[in-house]
């Protein structure tokens, strides 16, 4: 799966140990984020996921700041990406099932390192469920 991937200086170190996870199960990953604990600006390493998303160059992303707030607000202003903040495996679960998100935002601050990879792993491996909750997903674009 092609996946792109975001972070801030916050989500550094996170950022690492997600890709050394996907990267053994031969996903293949675009990296947007910072690689430095330097002060910077999210949206400028949120923005280019959201995009890739958006133009099919990744099934999709993946996007981490400190409170995984400032990112999914970003990357939630671009027509058609639903980014879920999630902070257990369960939330990521019913992102994807009942919401169709196609962006995880994550909590680098608030989340273990391996519960963070085991959201994205659920998140990447769960389908959207379709059916009832198709409706409300149309019904979440503004014109």
């Amino acid at each position: 799966m092609k996946i792109s991937i975001g972070n801030d200086h916050a989500g550094v170190e996170l950022k690492e140990a997600i890709i050394s996870h996907l990267e053994k199960d031969k996903h293949t990953l675009t990296n947007h984020g910072t690689n430095t604990e330097g002060s910077v600006d999210y949206p400028d390493f949120i923005h280019p996921v959201a995009e890739d998303v958006l133009n099919k160059k990744a099934s999709l992303g993946i996007i981490i700041c400190g409170s995984g707030n400032g990112a999914a607000m970003t990357a939630n202003k671009h027509q058609k990406i639903r980014a879920a903040l999630c902070w257990t495996s369960e939330i990521a679960e019913l992102s994807r099932l009942h919401n169709d998100a196609n962006i995880i935002s994550i909590p680098a601050r608030f989340v273990s390192t391996d519960e963070a990879k085991k959201m994205v792993s659920v998140f990447l491996s769960t389908p959207f469920e379709g059916g009832r909750h198709q409706k409300r997903i149309d019904k979440i674009e503004c014109s």
